[in-house]
């Protein structure tokens, strides 16, 4: 039976849109402070160098210079990374790849602090540098970090794997090679830094996580965090790509040293150049199954290039090997799944996490099984998609909100539609149809996710909301006042969030891993309840009823012909304010080391694509004629939020799949937007189609789970799929650019 909400499915504006559209949104680059100092970072060119010396006199001499900093004036700890302190905020002695940070320079202007920097004398002996993930495997490698250069080795084992490939009928293997990706977020990295009077830090920044920007810079420092306080403030896109704080700890460094607010602003070539980037994969697969269409056994190895320091290399790759089997039952898996160290631009976390990569080699071997077995591609599918029955890779059997033979039947029935139009082909094109599937686990899989929030009501009838999951124009905002307003009957607009002060909001965790909805609604669902059931609970003894028969609505409580506004109740009991909070902790079980068997998630998102392409013969280049959306979101809280973000998530995939990739030319990192091409309008698919499965999840607020993210992983699947089948010859890495299909296509003719 459905339920009626007052608020919870309608469609409505994100609460921050007004102040966007109108230029009021305050940046951080936007905000600045007296007698601010402008920091600039010296960056090492080469990958690889032991540093003999730097000299910083004849910066410190220069006009308008107020300080020079290197490693030596860190007063507390050296380190920092999100899972291991792998990498030196400031390099003191090796540099591991051309960006690693050696030096700052705070100066009156940002001209004389970027001119400042060339008079900074470093000397580098220079290193042999390691830059091919596979070569870093081989026996005799140089080492980038003690220790050798796995940063990772995730084991995923079930069944036996040989006993299932004599079973298969067919058998299909292949590598394939996905890009390194750059997040391209509007707006570079800031931070702003201050030190008062009491010796407390104050930063400012463009972050997706800031009460991790104030655990290291507390560490940086030598301060307890509580001296330090941190605020997000409106953040120009982040993609995962703003989980760690270098900027920040730059910006409060100075700022502690000369006692005066620092700003830190990357420029882009600065931020192209330093900052991390998804994980470049080399993946060997094999996929086989019974002649009856019965998946009966995978064998994967993994090879995930982290770059210079592991950032959240270990939770990405561990999150590509737990999704190895897609959507599919594979009684016998073997998978060996590595973040390899190089002396390269390190990689982290991005949207998609992991999953776009698995996805794109599991669904091209599934086309592959299907063509050699003579099967139609969605009917293989259907034979062996996953329902509250069956387990995923880790052994998690799910019991609800598993939509994926429905979205499957629709699948077929969009190819259908489709497939009448492959034969309108202009003379010197062809056309193909490919199909795309993904599962994605909500929230951590190395380890249990929580998140916290704290509710207020007010004598008036507005509510706040405190809870530390920070909005990056997903709109979580929104989505968080729209479950407090339908939990305690009110309006949303009488429901204030705050979620970017780490004085006042909950640690959260990162605002990341697809999790903002199912853990932190959650919370703020919880907490709400709480709050409402004190209400009721005062209500009662007023009306002389029980709880549950009161009745709460925008400012009043009421029983039958019985009526009280909030102030007048608190006024009875001396009340001031009711404040409640919650923590949402999901029953998980982390996958087994040895094993990888556990029930890592909570609940799970799945996607499935549907695209229609045409290939130029002359030139390779690729045009999507139509594409089909279709997610799962357990249950819709925002309609406009849920279409938008599944039309973004497809549009980033697009460029995963089609045209961006960071290359490294003796070892630099070489993009700029001038050569790093991100999809534009125009390359948005002539016919756009976005379908909404809505299979409430139990577990999830209102019914609701996270769903944006899962929209980027099946897109490079898909495409490729479709490319191949208009081709006649499978394609096994991306990007898929004009020249790589051109050679393909020259392959085929046999040239």
């Amino acid at each position: 039976m459905s339920v009626a909400y007052q608020v919870v499915g309608k469609p409505m504006p994100r609460t921050d849109s007004r102040s966007k559209v109108l230029g009021q949104a305050v940046y951080a680059d936007d905000f600045s402070l007296p007698r601010m100092l402008f920091v600039k970072v010296l960056r090492s060119p080469h990958p690889h160098a032991r540093m003999r010396g730097i000299k910083t006199s004849a910066a410190k001499k220069q006009p308008g210079i107020v300080a020079v900093l290197t490693a030596k004036d860190i007063p507390g700890e050296n380190s920092i990374g999100p899972i291991i302190k792998d990498q030196q905020i400031l390099c003191a002695d090796l540099v591991h790849y051309a960006g690693d940070a050696v030096a700052l320079v705070a100066g009156e202007t940002e001209q004389a602090a970027e001119a400042a920097l060339e008079r900074i004398e470093v000397d580098y002996e220079e290193l042999p540098a390691l830059l091919d993930s596979l070569k870093a495997l081989e026996p005799g490698a140089p080492v980038v970090h003690e220790g050798g250069n796995i940063g990772t080795h995730v084991k995923i084992r079930r069944g036996d794997i040989e006993t299932g490939f004599r079973e298969a009928a067919a058998v299909v293997e292949g590598r394939f090679i996905t890009p390194r990706v750059e997040h391209a977020y509007l707006e570079p990295e800031v931070a702003l830094a201050a030190v008062d009077a009491q010796g407390e830090v104050s930063v400012w920044s463009s972050t997706q996580y800031a009460h991790l920007d104030r655990e290291e810079v507390a560490r940086m420092l030598g301060l307890p965090q509580s001296r330090v306080r941190v605020r997000q403030m409106v953040t120009g896109g982040g993609f995962g790509g703003k989980l760690n704080p270098h900027a920040q700890c730059y910006a409060a460094l100075v700022a502690w040293k000369t006692g005066r607010p620092a700003k830190v602003h990357y420029h882009r070539d600065e931020s192209l150049i330093a900052s991390y980037k998804a994980h470049p994969y080399v993946i060997d697969m094999k996929l086989g199954a019974t002649a009856e269409g019965k998946l009966t056994a995978i064998d994967a190895r993994l090879v995930g290039n982290t770059g210079a320091y592991l950032f959240q290399g270990r939770a990405v790759i561990t999150k590509s090997g737990t999704h190895i089997s897609g959507i599919y039952y594979i009684p016998n898996i073997k998978t060996d799944a590595y973040a390899v160290y190089t002396n390269t631009v390190p990689c982290g976390a991005m949207r998609g996490y992991g999953v776009p990569q698995v996805t794109f080699a599991l669904e091209a071997l599934i086309d592959e099984l299907a063509g050699k077995l003579g099967l139609d591609p969605l009917e293989l599918r259907m034979r062996n998609a996953l329902d509250t029955t069956l387990p995923n890779a880790t052994g998690q059997i799910m019991p609800a909100s598993i939509p994926v033979k429905e979205m499957l039947t629709r699948a077929k029935a969009s190819v259908e539609s489709m497939r009448p139009l492959l034969k309108e082909a202009p003379p010197g094109r062809k056309r193909g149809i490919g199909v795309g599937c993904s599962s994605r686990g909500i929230g951590s899989i190395r380890r249990a996710s929580r998140s916290t929030a704290i509710v207020s009501l007010h004598p008036d009838g507005s509510a706040t909301v405190a809870c530390g999951h920070v909005d990056l124009v997903q709109g979580s905002d929104t989505m968080m006042a729209q479950v407090a307003a339908e939990e305690l009957g009110l309006d949303v607009d009488r429901v204030r969030v705050i979620t970017n002060d780490t004085a006042i909001a909950t640690d959260c965790e990162s605002t990341c891993a697809s999790r903002g909805t199912y853990l932190s609604g959650n919370a703020v669902r919880f907490a709400a309840a709480k709050v409402k059931a004190r209400v009721h609970e005062l209500a009662a003894r007023e009306f002389g009823c029980a709880a549950d028969e009161v009745k709460m609505r925008n400012g009043a409580v009421a029983h039958r012909e019985q009526g009280l506004s909030l102030a007048a109740l608190f006024g009875k009991h001396i009340m001031h304010i009711i404040t409640e909070v919650a923590e949402n902790l999901p029953a998980t079980t982390p996958p087994d080391p040895e094993t990888g068997q556990g029930n890592p998630a909570g609940t799970y998102n799945f996607n499935v694509h549907v695209a229609l392409v045409e290939v130029d013969e002359g030139t390779g280049k690729v045009e999507a004629l139509k594409y089909l959306v279709m997610g799962d979101v357990g249950k819709m809280l925002n309609p406009m939020v849920v279409e938008g973000q599944m039309q973004g998530g497809m549009m980033m995939g697009m460029g995963f799949a089609m045209s961006e990739e960071v290359k490294i030319d003796r070892g630099v990192a070489n993009a700029t937007f001038g050569t790093y091409l991100i999809p534009t309008f125009c390359d948005v698919p002539g016919e756009l189609i976005v379908d909404v499965i809505e299979d409430p999840e139990p577990t999830g607020p209102f019914g609701a789970k996270g769903f944006s993210e899962g929209s980027l992983d099946p897109v490079g699947a898909t495409m490729a799929n479709a490319v191949s089948n208009a081709i006649g010859v499978r394609v096994t890495q991306l990007p898929m650019t004009g020249e790589r299909i051109h050679q393909l296509l020259r392959r085929r003719g046999g040239a």
